[in-house]
């Protein structure tokens, strides 16, 4: 299972590698949604890369909706910086203020309840003050560009003849089914190669993309890594370990989307309510070096002269896109644990 990746989060590196433009309104769609719930996990470099998004994105002769509504995402991106900043500087008073509250109590009189009250607010105020100065942060980090299951990524899919990246959540919620999916299948941010004209008939076939992974992270059992058999009463150990290609090769992972809309049409009041965009990763069995780590699956790599033929799937030449599975890159993964 690819639990979590490295991934492109720079729409221009997109464009200008393979063409691909944004679709301006789902973005619109996805800052408004984040304004009203706040709980929507989306990469600091995928809202930082929309800095310069007027200028490249809307030309003068733009449509007039597309330049109406790229500027309304700069609007919503700018509210939602301010939005943030004062959730956590609304904190950072409160803990502050808190701090003070039980240091006073501890001079007073040590208890265990001062004491604890001590602890919280010092670790609330420091994670504060980290988000804040994340926030106003302007020099690019990896970890910005890091997803996990229910983070938000770029895909690239094909509309209308046309390369599109569209922002959908990693975690796949097939069109169809109700929104308990995501709970009863917490995995489904992987979809298995062996699996894919079962419980991915839906997708397979006809709604793919592709997303461009740097590197991946796995979690592993520690006697697997060593090569041997859990010792009697020893607990399973699990470790992180990234994944990189060797050189630096990038990977196109084939994925599965879907949209999801809910029962009676959009527009609910809660998460579950609202249309859905989201996909997963097709997985396979691992290479010798990743199976030698400990691991038993791998993301499937495909190549680029198969993107057009993998992002316009035929329903009735399935073994077409079975085929450009089998075709797939093969770089040599070295791995690490991870930091």
């Amino acid at each position: 299972m690819c639990y979590s990746a490295l991934i492109w989060t720079d729409y221009r590196r997109y464009l200008k590698s393979y063409g691909a433009t944004l679709d301006i309104h789902e973005f619109v769609r996805l800052i408004e949604r984040r304004l009203k719930q706040g709980r929507l996990a989306i990469p600091k470099g995928m809202l930082d890369s929309l800095g310069d998004l007027k200028k490249v994105s809307a030309p003068s002769d733009a449509p007039k909706d597309q330049v109406a509504a790229v500027d309304e995402l700069i609007a919503l991106l700018d509210e939602l910086r301010k939005q943030e900043a004062a959730s956590w500087e609304e904190m950072l008073f409160t803990q502050k203020a808190r701090l003070v509250d039980a240091e006073r109590k501890l001079a007073a009189k040590p208890t265990k309840a001062a004491s604890e009250s001590q602890r919280i607010a010092t670790d609330k105020i420091e994670r504060a003050m980290a988000r804040l100065a994340d926030l106003r942060r302007t020099e690019p980090k990896e970890r910005d560009s890091r997803i996990f299951p229910g983070h938000y990524g770029l895909v690239m899919i094909d509309e209308g003849g046309q390369r599109i990246l569209k922002p959908m959540r990693y975690q796949c919620r097939p069109a169809g089914k109700p929104a308990f999916y995501d709970t009863k299948y917490p995995g489904t941010y992987n979809a298995r190669a062996d699996n894919l004209q079962g419980f991915w008939k839906g997708q397979f076939g006809h709604t793919h993309g592709l997303m461009v992974v740097t590197s991946f992270f796995e979690n592993v059992n520690l006697h697997r890594v060593e090569g041997r058999e859990l010792a009697p009463g020893e607990e399973v150990r699990n470790q992180v370990l990234r994944f990189d290609p060797a050189g630096g090769q990038l990977m196109l992972v084939a994925c599965l989307w879907s949209h999801w809309t809910p029962p009676g049409g959009a527009g609910g009041k809660s998460a579950e309510e609202d249309d859905l965009l989201s996909f997963a990763a097709i997985t396979d069995e691992p290479p010798p070096e990743v199976a030698a780590a400990g691991h038993d699956r791998c993301i499937v790599p495909i190549k680029p002269e198969n993107i057009d033929a993998w992002l316009n799937p035929d329903a009735g030449d399935l073994q077409r896109q079975v085929e450009i599975l089998k075709d797939r890159e093969t770089p040599y993964y070295e791995h690490r644990l991870a930091a």
